[in-house]
């Protein structure tokens, strides 16, 4: 994974990894028992701030690789997730906020949804079949996720109104991503991640919505959340090295 890099590079990105596993994980190993989250909110929040910092020395480490670029989106993403965070564990002022949340999510989104096209056509990864394809078997994966998980049976509110597009745009980066995997295999951890990304976020909002309940809901949340992110991030090594492979060719 990281055998393109010089080693104090790939030494620093591997630490940053291990150090976002020990958060999360040990965070529910450790945390004190509760009937919903063992994981304490700092270890959960720290792990999350930890990929961003690795999403940008991702970006610092590859200035001179061609795939410079799609780390920078990565980056980007990567750290407007970080501020949903924020927002969804009331520490940004006002409290918690889940418009707020939703809204940086979102953006963050829409920035792995352009490097992902970019990056496709950058280095030829364009069949139409598979990219479109995909999206659209994600989108109607998100918008009866929505239904069934947010809209059914509620007296609808602009936040279950806003859920949709909300919805539709997570399912376009596991479809984006779907479509890279379908044409490129090294890109399936992309693709899983991107999925655990809206699997992590179906189960918040049937717990928002349809007040769901199941003992260590919140550990769930974030043990797809969280990995689902990493892998995200963690792709730019894929990226990386196929750029060195194409030009070694």
């Amino acid at each position: 994974m990281f055998t393109t890099l010089n080693s104090t590079p790939r030494y620093w990105l591997i630490a940053l990894l291990i150090l976002w596993a020990v958060l999360l994980f040990g965070g529910f190993i450790f945390g004190p028992a509760d009937p919903s989250q063992r994981m304490p909110k700092w270890t959960r929040l720290t792990s999350s701030a930890v990929l961003v910092l690795a999403g940008w020395s991702w970006f610092l480490i590859t200035r001179q690789n061609a795939a410079n670029s799609f780390v920078l989106w990565l980056a980007i993403g990567m750290t407007f997730g970080f501020l949903g965070d924020l927002f969804m564990a009331g520490m940004m002022p006002g409290g918690r906020n889940v418009l707020g949340g939703m809204a940086t999510f979102g953006l963050g989104h829409v920035a792995y949804i352009i490097g992902i096209w970019r990056f496709g056509n950058q280095i030829g990864l364009t069949d139409g079949s598979a990219r479109w394809g995909s999206l659209v078997v994600w989108w109607i994966i998100g918008a009866l996720a929505w239904y069934f998980v947010v809209f059914r049976g509620q007296q609808a509110t602009t936040l279950h109104y806003a859920a949709l597009p909300y919805a539709l745009l997570l399912a376009s980066t596991a479809g984006m991503a779907t479509g890279l995997a379908f044409q490129q295999g090294q890109f399936t951890w992309l693709a899983v991640g991107a999925a655990l990304f809206l699997i992590s976020d179906l189960i918040l909002a049937a717990q928002l919505f349809n007040d769901l309940s199941f003992p260590l809901i919140g550990d769930v949340i974030w043990l797809t959340y969280g990995p689902g992110q990493m892998l995200i991030v963690y792709c730019a090594a894929t990226a990386v090295a196929l750029i060195q492979k194409s030009m070694s060719t």
